[in-house]
């Protein structure tokens, strides 16, 4: 796909709702880089959706489905064991490396 782009000088237009926190459009929504606009358009903004069937759908799917389909929220994904925050939480840059050379 990015090279067709390199030759033509296209444009790439990304449409989707979130599907968790991973794949390119996740990574190419959150890294925030100049060469991207983001549209974001929740149900709630859009006239043409009724807010019962909001309310009726939200009981339906549950609340972590409602708001990555209907309210564009990257909801962590159901798959991990651990919330990603927790994750981040526990790792620590500042620790020294056990060896500083290659072992044998």
């Amino acid at each position: 796909m990015l090279p067709v782009l390199a030759v033509s000088g296209g444009d790439i237009w990304l449409m989707s709702t979130p599907f968790g926190r991973r794949g390119f459009f996740y990574q190419t929504w959150m890294q925030r880089g100049l060469d991207w606009r983001r549209i974001k358009v929740p149900a709630t903004e859009c006239p043409r959706i009724l807010p019962a069937n909001l309310a009726r759908d939200r009981v339906t799917m549950g609340d972590r489905w409602f708001r990555q389909e209907y309210m564009c929220e990257f909801a962590e994904n159901q798959e991990q064991l651990f919330p990603e925050e927790l994750i981040r939480k526990a790792i620590n840059y500042d620790i020294d490396p056990l060896f500083t050379e290659p072992r044998p």
